[in-house]
């Protein structure tokens, strides 16, 4: 008897662990505001190609001060990218990108990623974004 109550209790343990990541995951409105909408142009620096969500940097220029800040752009989970032509060689170091997606509600320099246009080809493609509103 103790056997299977060690056996359930085991079970049961794991299954908490197991889904732990979920309950973790955000949610689009808990962090973005699709109110404020956003396009930003600049200069891939880092490309994190990872669940459950894929995030970019790009260097953005403002036009009116010149200053240059690093910006976040979370796109959906590789998986999601994938069916939308994405592949780990898509965005590269360097490239220039063109980016329409959701402010961060904190103020951050974060965006949830809609849309990214390569600017050396003009081709456009869907981000998998969490709010469930690109292509």
């Amino acid at each position: 008897m103790r056997h299977k109550a060690f056996a359930f209790l085991t079970l049961g343990f794991a299954l908490l662990i197991a889904a732990a990541p979920a309950v973790a995951h955000h949610s689009f409105a808990a962090e973005f505001d699709a109110t404020k909408v956003v396009t930003k142009r600049g200069f891939v620096t880092k490309v994190e190609w990872t669940n459950p969500h894929v995030w970019f940097y790009v260097n953005v220029k403002d036009e009116a001060t010149g200053k240059v800040t690093n910006w976040g752009f979370e796109m959906g989970p590789p998986h999601g990218l994938q069916t939308r032509g994405w592949t780990r060689e898509t965005m590269k170091l360097g490239d220039e990108v063109i980016i329409n997606g959701s402010l961060a509600r904190n103020g951050s320099p974060r965006v949830n990623a809609r849309t990214v246009t390569m600017a050396k080809t003009g081709k456009q493609l869907g981000a998998a974004s969490s709010e469930g509103t690109n292509p």
